[in-house]
């Protein structure tokens, strides 16, 4: 996998991927404000992808339908340089009818994404502490 970061102008920066998919990534200072998400934004919000997409390829196998899924994410950084995450909580976020009678199977798949399947998860766990839970909203 191969991927280009180029610089545009000021903070922000044009990332193209090896399948030619580009997106803009800034960052906010004290002189210069934010265009596009920053790199650490970014890197959540591709856990959340990474995982999302393992959980609705597994509900899809086990014909477990909803109405809404997202993930939500809220990090924690450390105060001192390199400002690495430290925590990370992901809420997968369920509604539609009868969700409540199909919980386990929920928890599963999304146990099975964190522990097994989620590269990008599998590559943040030896510095940061995740931790997730489900939320169902029934209709």
């Amino acid at each position: 996998m191969k991927a280009t970061v180029r610089h545009i102008e000021g903070l922000s920066f044009l990332g193209t991927s090896e399948s030619h998919h580009t997106l803009v990534m800034d960052v906010t200072t004290k002189t210069h404000a934010q265009s596009a998400p920053s790199p650490l934004e970014v890197m959540l919000i591709s856990l959340g992808s990474c995982s999302a997409v393992d959980v609705v390829a597994i509900l899809e196998k086990k014909r477990i339908a909803y109405e809404l899924f997202e993930v939500r994410l809220d990090a924690e950084r450390r105060a001192e340089y390199p400002r690495i995450f430290t925590s990370i909580t992901l809420d997968y976020h369920f509604r539609g009818r009868g969700l409540a009678e199909q919980r386990k199977h929920i928890e599963d798949a999304v146990r099975l994404s964190e522990e097994k399947y989620c590269s990008v998860a599998g590559m943040l766990t030896s510095e940061v502490k995740l931790t997730w839970q489900v939320t169902i909203e029934e209709m």
